[in-house]
């Protein structure tokens, strides 16, 4: 399984290994295959959101991600977006965007491509913040069944029954950001609520279609008898391949900005975080689909979350402060692993007979016992 699902991962890694090579020698090959670790490093947290996503498509719309979603994370977000924020911002066409890419000036020129960019940092970290930290409130303020951080997961879980409250806050952090970070406030502005409009969006249509698929399901079930659980189809499962796509977009921000660190070029870049990052990305994802990981693994999930929520911070602290890319990738990591560590030691113990004391107060004794 590990081959069938990698293997098209490890057989693109070596095709943009070479082109690299052949485009920029041996520098462009030690460049490639650099963005490409930067990109799996800083992306694991994606991966394990992306799957408790995809675990709820059926194998067409999981076939549409892995195809379909692969070229718009590679030539989308990490080749055209560049050039389009570049082009909008410096009254460029994409054209003269990517001719000015491969100038390659040094990254302190007003007039590269890089500098550029780097100028338009405020109105993407607004817009990326801002989603992803809806994302966040939103899951930190629904009721699970599981808690990794039960002393602050469930409290805020039933402060969470405010309607709307992720939204209050989401705007409140985006005006307080806005005002007292240096950068022009109705830019910033802007930008965040197309953040929050484009989350609420493509998140609302995702789940009103899904629940119209499981309803109808559910007729088809007390019609013909038990079925398998519904997987979401038809137009379901296109809003959650485009909830999906927007996710990777607002994750890939960091990634696009942190890759001219390493080098401003935007073939080497779609190389190295596209084809390279964005399909390990990919083949991790539905790893943890197939393998049933995070099942397995109960607190990846709340890992992973926990992660999007440091990130949604240091995009919105970025609209006016760097913060380096290898703090950002690090906080990443450090919840992951720490989920995954606890994950392992909950196994254990209800190996033994022990009680998960992480389930919820709502589930009733019986069920801590033998969970």
């Amino acid at each position: 399984m590990n081959l069938r699902i990698f293997g098209l991962s490890y057989a693109v890694t070596i095709v943009a290994l070479v082109v690299a090579f052949l485009y920029g020698g041996v520098t462009g090959l030690i460049l490639c295959a650099i963005l490409g670790i930067l990109e799996i490093s800083l992306s694991f947290d994606n991966a394990v959101v992306n799957a408790t996503v995809l675990e709820r498509m059926d194998p067409f719309w999981q076939r549409i991600f892995l195809t379909v979603g692969v070229l718009i994370a590679v030539f989308g977000m990490r080749l055209v977006f560049p050039l389009v924020i570049v082009a909008l911002t410096a009254h460029l066409n994409p054209v003269q965007a990517f001719e000015l890419a491969l100038q390659q000036l040094p990254a302190d020129d007003p007039n590269s491509y890089a500098y550029l960019l780097n100028q338009a940092y405020p109105q993407i970290a607004a817009f990326g913040g801002t989603f992803l930290l809806m994302l966040f409130l939103d899951w930190l303020f629904e009721e699970r069944e599981h808690t990794w951080l039960s002393w602050l997961e469930r409290p805020l879980a039933k402060i969470g029954q405010l309607s709307r409250l992720s939204i209050v806050i989401a705007l409140v952090a985006l005006v307080v950001m806005s005002e007292t970070l240096g950068a022009d406030p109705n830019v910033v502005l802007v930008a965040g609520s197309l953040g929050l409009v484009t989350y609420l969006l493509v998140n609302g249509l995702g789940e009103f279609f899904e629940q119209s698929g499981e309803e109808d399901g559910e007729e088809a079930e007390r019609r013909t008898g038990p079925s398998q659980l519904v997987k979401a189809t038809g137009r379901a499962g296109l809003f959650l391949f485009l909830y999906l796509e927007v996710l990777d977009a607002a994750f890939s921000f960091d990634g696009v900005i942190g890759a001219f660190a390493v080098t401003t070029d935007p073939i080497l870049i779609a190389l190295g975080l596209g084809l390279i990052g964005a399909m390990f990305v990919r083949s991790l994802t539905v790893y943890l689909v197939r393998k049933g990981t995070l099942a397995d693994y109960v607190y990846l999930e709340h890992g992973a979350h926990w992660a999007i929520g440091a990130l949604s911070v240091i995009l919105l602290v970025g609209i006016g402060f760097h913060v380096n890319e290898v703090v950002t990738g690090l906080i990443g990591v450090a919840f992951i692993l720490a989920a995954f560590l606890s994950s392992i030691l909950r196994n254990r113990r209800l190996a033994t007979g022990g009680v998960d004391t992480h389930l919820t107060a709502d589930e009733p004794a019986e069920a801590k016992e033998h969970a």
